[in-house]
Parts: structure tokens; sequence; C-alpha cells
């Protein structure tokens, strides 16, 4: 086994056991976890985009939103949080509007606070628990078969251009494995296999992999292989959640829709 094999299993395993032991405690811990994601997701992002080079203004305006939003989305609830991250996205945009510095910046406060404020909100919505599995085994499940059927297979390419090495044999093998991990994850807990289930778990496995080539996208647009190196062995946190927070952000979105239909939206941000 070569080092850097031995270097990616022990940084995965380290990994794994604090998202895991976080999920599994919930409360103040899991949000911690959400909010550090939050925040080294706007570090890695303001690197890859430039605005730490280029942008001093623009720097500390998005540190100190996305202070806030962590701050709120730690200590208070994730509807305050959203709605604090609503409006410094919007004044963000606003200033890059009139300064002519390109949307990267609103695009970051964004993409980074939605990323805590979706986990946070899903763990402590209804089902919070089962639901963060539920997605973990979606998502996971997505990535590792995608990958290996993908070379398995081969075939005609997803999206050459973005992440050449991405088939279209992959994603429907992935989005499969997705539907099949997330299924059996809901009943070995016992819970009610819905009808539905299936459907939203292809929709979440696909969200997810449209989030993983968003990334991708954004690395290829400034030219870089890895969002940063704080993990060992696997690049950068934006590197391993590109794919679980667009597949939150779905889900938080349709927390939020059925809340809002039934009344309630400031009284649950909602789960699965």
């Amino acid at each position: 086994m070569s080092t850097e094999l031995r270097l990616r299993i022990i940084s995965a395993i380290v990994l794994a056991i604090i998202v895991l032991g976080a999920t599994w405690i919930g409360g103040l811990t899991f949000s911690l976890l959400s909010a550090a994601i939050g925040l080294l997701v706007y570090y890695e992002w303001s690197t890859i985009t430039g605005i730490a080079r280029s942008d001093r203004f623009g720097l500390v305006f998005g540190w100190i939103s996305m202070a806030l939003v962590a701050y709120e989305t730690v200590f208070h609830t994730s509807e305050r949080a959203l709605l604090l991250l609503l409006g410094f996205t919007l004044a963000a945009a606003v200033l890059s509007a009139f300064r002519k510095t390109g949307f990267w910046l609103p695009g970051g406060i964004f993409y980074s606070g939605l990323s805590a404020v979706s986990l946070a909100a899903l763990r402590t919505g209804d089902n919070g628990l089962i639901t963060i599995l539920f997605l973990f085994a979606v998502v996971w499940g997505s990535d590792i078969l995608a990958y290996f059927v993908g070379r398995a297979v081969g075939g005609p390419k997803l999206a050459p251009k973005i992440s050449p090495g991405k088939t279209w044999s992959g994603a429907i093998g992935g989005t499969i494995a997705g539907v099949l991990a997330g299924c059996l994850l809901i009943w070995v807990s016992g819970q009610p296999v819905s009808p539905w289930l299936p459907l939203i778990a292809a929709i979440l496995s696909i969200a997810g992999q449209i989030g993983d080539l968003f990334e991708s996208w954004i690395k290829r647009r400034f030219g870089v292989k890895d969002s940063s190196h704080l993990i060992p062995g696997h690049g950068g946190v934006m590197d391993r959640v590109d794919a679980l927070v667009f597949a939150c952000f779905l889900a938080f979105l349709g927390g939020l829709i059925i809340a809002a239909l039934s009344g309630q939206l400031f009284a649950t941000t909602g789960g699965l």
C-alpha cells in the first residue's frame, strides 16, 4: 500500500468518526460542525476565486457575514440564520454590482452560509438523525458507485468540459446505488418506507452529482486541482462536501416549502 493511499484511508476514517459522531450526538455538537463546514467552505471559496488576494473589503465583509451566520446557526435558530444569510447575500450583491467586482462574493456567502444553515436545520428538524443519515447514504452511495461503475463501464462523458472523468454510466449507476442505499437505510432504521422514497432519493442523488459538477466547474474556472490542502490526501472541505451540500440545499428547500404550505414556516425547518 502506497503512502498516499494509506494517508487517504486514515484521513477518511478520522473524518467519518468525527462526522458520524457529531451526527449521532446532534444538538450543539452538530451545529458546531455545520458552522465549521460553512466557515471552511468560505475560506476555500474566497481563496479559489481570488477574493482573498484582490478584494480586501470583500474578504472582510464576507468573513463578518459568515461569522454572524455561523453564530446564529449555533446559538439561535436556523430560521434566523437563514434570514441573516439572505440579507448579507443581497447586500453583497448590491455592493458587488456597485463596485463592479463580479458576483463571486455574494455567491460565496450564499453557498457557504447555506451549507451551514441547511445541515444544522435538517439535523434539528423532525426525524433529524434519520434525515441526515439518509442524505449520507444517498450521497455517499452515489459517489462511490458512480466512480466504480464509470471506470468499469465507461462510455459517453457526462460533462467533458467540466469534469472529463465522469461518464453517463457512472451517473446512472451512482443514482441507482444512491436510491438503494437510501431506501435500505430507512428500512433498517425501522421507519416506514414511502412509495415516494425512491423518487426522493433519486432527486437528491442527482442534486448531489450536480453539486459535484458545480465545484468542478469552479475549480476549472480558476485553474485549481483541489479546493485546498486542509484534509491530508483528500484536498479540501469543498472537495468532500460538494455533493452533500447540494443535496442538503434541496432537502432544506423542500422542508421550507412544506412548512410554508402548512403555515408553520417559522415553527419548524422540517426534514424528511
